[in-house]
């Protein structure tokens, strides 16, 4: 597969969905002059799953706490093109974002973890209560209300972090190498999980992950960024139909995507290191 010829062609949905968020010429420099992005363009469909795959440094991040409003471009615009928009006119975004780390309150049950983000828009614990053991109910932990995080295991403390994300019922979540400190077979699990979850609600998700076989098993399509300026250097569709199961895992069309990424990936570290 030719990578210029990647770089053009849509995702096996995209074709007709239009954009949920667009990325339009965002650079990004941090006070010490670090360019962490350069004219990084970018469309994410309506119920997509995109992942953002390169190396540390590509501003992979970066580009998804602006997306979140976390952090503010340098230059650049981020359009919701199918928003609605507030009294003060700005759009109404409806992100749920899971960090790399749980990052969950250790004096805190599990419910009240999860109610957070309610009781932050003053939603009372009594109000809430359904919708907590909703999210809780997804993630496989409603059982689960009443521990605390020292008491769960590190794939139940991320599955804990993801229920707290979907608890306002999010149109986009914002995933940033939410697996990352899992051992194999946990990251599986939470990958079939996450699937699972995303077909049933048709949220739009944009994943963020080091890992060319994470990348491949869920997208739809992978962007791959080079660094120095973080860019886009590469987009490919994956191909292939959902549900993706554990015989895909050890398929010969799973192996070949993997190769092709690889591919781009390693293409776009060697034009980082090239570079200006």
């Amino acid at each position: 597969m030719n990578i210029a010829t990647a770089a053009t062609t849509s995702g096996p949905r995209m074709g007709a969905r239009k954009p949920l968020v667009s990325l339009r010429s965002i650079s990004k420099v941090f006070s010490n002059g670090t360019v962490a992005l350069k004219d990084l363009s970018l469309d994410v469909g309506q119920g997509e799953f995109l992942s953002l795959l390169g190396p540390s440094g590509c501003g992979k991040s970066t580009a998804l706490r602006i997306i979140a409003g976390l952090g503010e471009a340098t230059s650049g615009t981020v359009e919701w093109p199918s928003a609605s928009f507030d009294a003060s006119g700005k759009p109404e975004r409806e992100i749920g974002f899971v960090f790399q780390e749980p990052t969950l309150m250790p004096w805190a049950t599990v419910f009240a973890n999860v109610w957070l983000p309610l009781r932050l828009a003053h939603v009372s614990r009594a109000a809430a209560r359904a919708r907590v053991m909703d999210a809780l109910a997804m993630v496989g932990l409603d059982k689960f209300a009443d521990a605390y995080p020292r008491e769960l295991s590190g794939g139940m403390k991320m599955r804990v972090s993801i229920a707290r994300a979907l608890i306002t019922r999010p149109k986009l979540l914002l995933m940033d190498e939410p697996f990352a400190a899992l051992d194999e077979i946990t990251r599986f699990k939470l990958n079939d999980d996450l699937l699972n979850l995303w077909e049933k609600f048709g949220w739009t998700v944009v994943f963020v992950t080091h890992s060319v076989f994470e990348s491949v098993y869920l997208s739809e399509r992978v962007v791959v960024m080079a660094a120095r300026p973080g860019r886009v250097f590469c987009e490919l569709p994956i191909d292939t139909p959902y549900p993706r199961t554990e015989a895909f895992r050890t398929s010969t069309p799973y192996n070949e995507l993997c190769r092709r990424t690889s591919d781009a990936l390693h293409g776009a570290m060697d034009a980082a290191a090239v570079a200006p």
